[in-house]
């Protein structure tokens, strides 16, 4: 991704902590990274890394500890009130959960409507059409179904209308947090085909949220890796799943599910539980669970370099060093 470009989505050292100060839960620990206009980057890791916790912070639905987050070159942290809610009609955010963030109580067609009440940017008859037509989009026929609660809906059509109620203000960042995890594997290729459409249609730039790396790979142009609150690789999707360069990225994809028992994907299995994040080692996150950690990363903690054309590693002794 060239450099010449300017970001849409600029994140900057973000930081997320939770508890008392004897207690304090470092759940995002200095993040940065950038989003171009138009392209997707897809977020991984296990559970309790703190992708989800990325996600929500850049909504400010959980309220970042430190660091700046820059959309379109205005700085989300620092605002307040109107101008915050004026912003967020800018990026949306899909949840992991399609049921339950769907009120029960309401009708479909006044679900994908609520933006546009909110804000009174459609009424009557203009409200009427914008509905059906973001319906449309998304594979619900609103003269069939408008008028049904969304509890009457499977997950993988509770998602669809999510997807149209995230649409409706048109914005330019989409945040999808785990959105196809709980679907199932014919469905999820339905909702990522669907959203691939939309993204052209709209020109919309995504940060997709994930722990399924084959379901990373075919939707993101560039991958970021976070382990224990930080993010320890970023590059090309292409170039990260065939040259890993972090051991915990390449565990990850050892991991994957291969239909090949035989594979040598399945001969390397990351052993131990990750560390509590209330009390991280020091140096390097993930030195208790490398097979290649040395004394320099009990130290001294690893920055994100340059390996490659925008492939960047926070590891002291990458893996492109042991495959010399």
């Amino acid at each position: 991704m060239s450099d010449s470009r300017q970001p849409l989505l600029k994140v900057r050292d973000l930081t997320v902590t939770f508890g008392p100060r004897r207690r304090r839960l470092s759940a995002v620990a200095g993040v940065s990274f950038e989003i171009y206009e138009g392209e997707t980057l897809g977020l991984v890791g296990e559970s309790g890394c703190g992708k989800s916790t990325t996600g929500r912070a850049l909504m400010r639905i959980v309220e970042p500890s430190g660091g700046s987050v820059e959309l379109d070159g205005v700085e989300v942290t620092s605002l307040k009130g109107a101008a915050l809610r004026r912003l967020r009609t800018r990026m949306q955010m899909i949840f992991q959960d399609p049921i339950s963030s769907l009120n029960p109580r309401r009708r479909v067609r006044d679900i994908v409507a609520e933006p546009l009440d909110c804000w009174q940017s459609a009424k009557g008859e203009d409200r009427r059409r914008v509905v059906d037509e973001l319906l449309h989009q998304v594979g619900i026929d609103p003269d069939l179904y408008g008028e049904r609660f969304a509890r009457q809906f499977s997950g993988g059509q509770c998602q669809r209308i999510s997807i149209a109620r995230s649409l409706a203000m048109k914005p330019k960042l989409l945040i999808c947090d785990e959105m196809v995890s709980a679907l199932d594997v014919s469905v999820q290729a339905q909702i990522l085909n669907l959203l691939e459409d939309l993204k052209a249609q709209y020109g919309l730039t995504l940060l997709f949220i994930a722990h399924d790396l084959a379901v990373v790979k075919n939707v993101s142009d560039r991958v970021a890796v976070m382990y224990l609150g930080k993010i320890c690789e970023i590059g090309p999707s292409d170039t990260l799943y065939e040259s890993p360069e972090h051991p915990y990225t390449s565990f990850l994809l050892g991991a994957a599910l291969e239909a090949d028992p035989d594979s040598p994907a399945h001969r390397e299995v990351l052993s131990g539980e990750p560390p509590s994040p209330l009390n991280p080692p020091s140096g390097c996150r993930f030195r208790t669970r490398c097979p290649l950690a040395q004394d320099r990363c009990t130290s001294e903690e690893p920055a994100l370099r340059e390996v490659g054309d925008g492939h960047r590693v926070a590891c002291h002794f990458p893996l492109s060093l042991e495959r010399r």
